[in-house]
């Protein structure tokens, strides 16, 4: 019972896992991302086919007697139940609380995924990718120096919370293995977010340093960004230790001026002389074309690689080595293509069985499984139960 990103995206995992996922939909609304474009590939949009594969699809009015009968029977048969609804007293009204279902299914595994969780002055606050940005810190120092706050273009407070959601169902369906009890995941936005504060959140919390914007330079360590050819194509270099540094000013032909600079001769020297060394690098760089200057660090075996377009990253011969799309045939549009799940398995891997499903495609199935009878169904159809 969720929509939009994180709780679909974590469902998704799980069933890339195995799973059997049944994505319960409000009858003629549905997951709010399914109206989530341009772009649509037919009816749905491509932002709902990012995060919906290997799932069925329920439609259920749970303010219906009948709609609501029928969740609770499929509730009866769940191992673990995801909703982001963030207020506590919808749940309640409608009997699917935490406390309501672990009293029946003292084995369910009930994971909530709000903006705020349960406790705390925003608790109950609607949530969205971009107020976990915000509060979290991340935008504050997400930019260029002279510029403003900016929200990282790809939902990852969503991403990772769902992966974070993950991770917990997983543990505790390990942890029920031992006690044979459920339990209670109680997931927020704005937590998950926090966390990928990591070094950052580290240097304020344990030496007072407050971080600042650097576009897309690196506060740590130096060099460590992006340069431009002469062919105007862009590239990034990372120069991580003492021996990198050695073998980069050798690769590009510098070891004689720059890499025998007194002011560049450590890490923490770069730092503090950064603004003398990249712009030496940046006026080096673009003597010549980007693609050169990646065939000579590759070479020399230093960290470095071209600024890919998106589709250029997605027809990378790595992508496809990788076998890093996936393609399943869906009953409106053809072939439904997606980005693979990363983890990679040696005796259970991944599989890819269902495309994102059709709003309420396979309500009559389930309902059937669960033991209703075709009249039954069609008579829930025609009373707004489903």
């Amino acid at each position: 019972m969720t929509e939009a990103l994180a709780g679909p995206y974590c469902a998704m995992l799980l069933g890339d896992f195995g799973a059997d996922v049944i994505k319960v939909e409000r009858p003629g609304i549905g997951d709010q991302s399914r109206g989530w474009g341009p772009p649509f590939v037919g009816s749905e949009s491509a932002y709902y086919l990012a995060a919906n594969r290997n799932k069925r699809s329920i439609t259920l009015n749970y303010d219906n007697p009948s709609g609501a009968g029928a969740l609770q029977k499929l509730l009866a048969t769940a191992d673990v139940f995801i909703t982001n609804q963030p207020s506590l007293a919808s749940l309640k009204k409608r009997s699917i609380d935490y406390e309501s279902l672990s009293a029946k299914h003292p084995r369910l595994i009930y994971c909530s995924i709000t903006g705020y969780g349960f406790t705390g002055p925003r608790a109950g606050r609607p949530g969205y990718d971009i107020l976990a940005q915000a509060e979290s810190g991340m935008m504050s120092f997400t930019g260029e120096p002279r510029g403003g706050p900016m929200r990282y273009p790809i939902a990852i407070a969503d991403m990772t919370c769902g992966m974070y959601s993950t991770m917990g169902i997983l543990a505790a369906l390990f942890a029920r293995e031992k006690t044979g009890r459920g339990e209670f995941l109680d997931m927020a936005l704005f937590d998950s977010q926090l966390t990928w504060l990591a070094n950052v959140g580290s240097s304020y919390l344990n030496a007072g340093v407050s971080p600042t914007r650097w576009g897309n330079a690196h506060p740590n360590i130096v060099p460590y960004e992006v340069y431009r050819g002469s062919d105007d194509r862009y590239f990034v270099v990372g120069i991580g230790t003492e021996a990198l540094w050695k073998g980069f000013v050798q690769a590009v032909e510098v070891q004689d001026d720059i890499g025998r600079d007194e002011r560049f001769q450590t890490n923490a020297l770069r730092i503090k002389n950064r603004e003398i060394l990249v712009p030496l690098l940046q006026t080096l760089f673009q003597q010549t074309p980007a693609r050169t200057w990646l065939g000579k660090l590759a070479e020399a075996d230093i960290p470095a690689a071209p600024i890919h377009t998106v589709p250029e990253a997605l027809n990378d011969a790595q992508t496809r080595a990788r076998s890093l799309i996936v393609q399943i045939e869906h009953p409106a549009m053809g072939a439904a293509k997606s980005i693979a799940n990363p983890v990679r398995f040696s005796n259970t891997p991944v599989s890819y069985r269902l495309p994102p499903p059709l709003l309420g495609e396979h309500t009559s199935e389930i309902l059937k499984n669960l033991g209703y009878t075709a009249e039954e169904v069609n008579s829930m159809e025609s009373g707004s139960a489903t």
